[in-house]
């Protein structure tokens, strides 16, 4: 199953509801709403439709982040906020987001870390306090870091504090989850506009998971994300006509190499595809020839 649809509202919910079955809040990301303003989005949405949510900044990103610029809060003892820190102020915001999760009948969480928060000790040993501390409700985790973590450290992290490696698949490949939750943020950066060949190629990777989630993020997210969910809508009716087996079916024919170029592609070094770039959050760039990906960002 594949799931299309865009990282807040592009267009007014009357109008996005008709075309996605599926929406990443984003407003409970820089202050979450009132529950009354939840539930009224929940009771307004079709039956079916699915909320995930983006966390209280106040969890992942400490107040030096030009973000907190839209929290509509005074804050005091600034050092107690961000980066997971093991105290009652961080808990306090996972029980506001818990809340507007359960008003929305969500099913996922995303945290999305700033670059700031690298994989020092002092940060693992906060990620493990707070997620072994939290309720979860049943609630699906999706971690997007950046920064500079090896592969293997985010594997681990994920299969020890049972969450989900969220990314943009133009950029790097997830390493852990049962279902895939991708970001797509524009490969030259928050502006780009994704061709046909793009979509074709985020097809083909969707196709390798039995659950995926394609949330687009960029300044087109909404006609790209309608574009998206056409092309998914067709491989179904493809797939779904009798098969009449053509004359050379079989042989390595071009197209079936290419095929298993594609399936194959999460393995291979993308140098050949993308150098550095930039997103709506702030820069990216990748170490080459590395299992460590650098997706440095000064908007955190």
């Amino acid at each position: 199953m594949i799931k299309v649809g865009c990282c807040g509202f592009p267009k007014a919910k009357k109008e996005y509801y008709a075309h996605f079955p599926v929406v990443e809040v984003q407003q409970t990301f820089y202050q979450p709403p009132k529950v009354e303003t939840a539930q009224k989005w929940r009771a307004e949405a079709p039956p079916g439709f699915e909320f995930t949510l983006k966390t209280w900044q106040l969890i992942t990103h400490p107040p030096s982040s030009p973000t907190y610029r839209r929290l509509k809060i005074e804050i005091d003892k600034r050092d107690r906020y961000g980066f997971f820190r093991p105290t009652d102020e961080v808990l306090a915001a996972w029980e506001r987001t818990r809340e507007i999760a359960g008003a929305l009948e969500a099913q996922i969480v995303l945290f999305q870390c700033p670059a700031s928060f690298t994989p020092t000790k002092e940060h693992i040993a906060n990620m493990r306090a707070f997620f072994r501390a939290i309720e979860r409700d049943g609630l699906h985790f999706i971690w997007e870091p950046r920064g500079e973590w090896e592969e293997e450290e985010i594997k681990g992290l994920c299969q020890e504090l049972d969450l989900i490696h969220g990314v943009d698949p133009f950029q790097r490949p997830p390493v852990y989850g049962e279902i895939a939750y991708f970001r797509l943020h524009g490969i030259s950066g928050y502006r780009y506009r994704y061709t046909a060949e793009d979509l074709n190629r985020l097809l083909q990777w969707c196709q390798e998971y039995e659950k995926v989630y394609c949330l687009f993020n960029n300044i087109t997210m909404f006609e790209d994300a309608l574009r998206m969910k056409e092309m998914v809508g067709d491989k179904k009716t493809t797939q779904d006509r009798p098969h009449i087996a053509t004359p050379g079916e079989g042989q390595s024919t071009p197209m079936a190499l290419a095929s298993e170029t594609a399936k194959s592609r999460w393995l291979l070094p993308r140098e050949d595809m993308f150098g550095s770039s930039s997103t709506k959050d702030g820069p990216m760039s990748r170490t080459i020839g590395s299992p460590c990906w650098r997706l440095g960002s000064s908007y955190e």
